[in-house]
Order: structure tokens, then sequence, then C-alpha cells
């Protein structure tokens, strides 16, 4: 089964890219945050208002892990990566990309594009910042990524061509 699957900082552009990327390859794009609230009936905000972080991610790594796609883009919530059983899924039906954004650039980009962290819902396990969250995950998604890209500064198109051209090089199944 080959699919992408994105991995990164809530904002770092994996909904975003996802689309266009898998209408440049004639694939399907899934977003699981999207299966989750459809799942759940609500949004991911009030998942975690209900459940808690804790609960949030064992209710995300259970729903990814039913995420069996074939020649997908899949967009993942940020926090997919406390979900190890999930991650190892993923990693066994696809190549996991990292969204890797510049630690000073995440400051702006990030907070711009993230807005406020509980009505996004993104999971804080604690944390209270975009900072103090990305140092809690930037090695989980390391160790989970097959391929690593900072895509700072780039247009979506040319973000598009890096992932494609990435792609192309580790494997031409794609």
């Amino acid at each position: 089964m080959k699919n992408i699957i994105f991995i990164g900082m809530p904002g770092s552009g994996k909904s975003t890219l996802g689309v266009v990327l898998a209408k440049k390859l004639g694939y399907s794009f899934i977003d699981s945050d999207l299966v989750i609230q459809e799942k759940y009936g609500t949004t991911l905000e009030r998942i975690i208002e209900k459940y808690g972080d804790d609960g949030f991610i064992k209710i995300e790594n259970d729903v990814n892990c039913t995420i069996n796609a074939e020649h997908a883009v899949i967009a993942t919530g940020g926090s997919a990566v406390y979900g190890e059983t999930a991650m190892e899924h993923f990693k066994d039906i696809g190549t996991v990309i990292y969204l890797e954004v510049d630690e000073i650039e995440q400051r702006h980009v990030l907070e711009e594009r993230v807005g406020s962290l509980k009505e996004r819902g993104v999971v804080s396990n604690g944390k209270t910042t975009i900072d103090e969250i990305f140092e809690d995950r930037k090695n989980l998604y390391r160790k989970y990524a097959d391929i690593t890209l900072n895509l700072n500064g780039k247009s979506i198109r040319e973000s598009v061509d890096d992932i494609y051209d990435n792609l192309i090089n580790k494997d031409s199944n794609y």
C-alpha cells in the first residue's frame, strides 16, 4: 500500500499540502482529525474537553489504527505521534513525512495559523505555548519520520514539488 502520511505540528501545512499532493499524484486524501470528528460526531475541542488529553490520545491512536487506505495522502493530527501503535501502523502502510518547521519561524507562523490552541483542538499535555508543545513532540516527529522536510519560506507549489521529488528519489513506485 503506497500511502504518504504527514506528521508535524498543528499549522505546519499537513492538510493544505496533503490535498494538493493528492491531486498531483491522483491519490485520495484523508484528514485523520476529520475521521475522528466524524466518528465522534463533534469537534476535537469537545472531545478533548470530555475525555482530556490522555483520553483523546487513546481515541486518536485507536481511530488512526483503523485507517486502511491505498494510494492516499493522510494528514494526521499534530498529536498522532503520541500513539505508538498508530504510528507503527502508518509506517507499515506508507511513507511518513515530517513537515518540520523552524523553531524561530514556528512562533510566528504556527501561532498565526493555529490561533487558539483550545479552539483548534490541540492536545497540550499540560503545555501552554506552541514552543512548549513543540519541545514535547519534536523527538517523536523525528523518530517516526521516514523523510524530514523543512519547507519554510516555500510556496505551496514549491513545497509539493519538494515533497514529490523526495518521494520519487526514495521510491520510484509513487
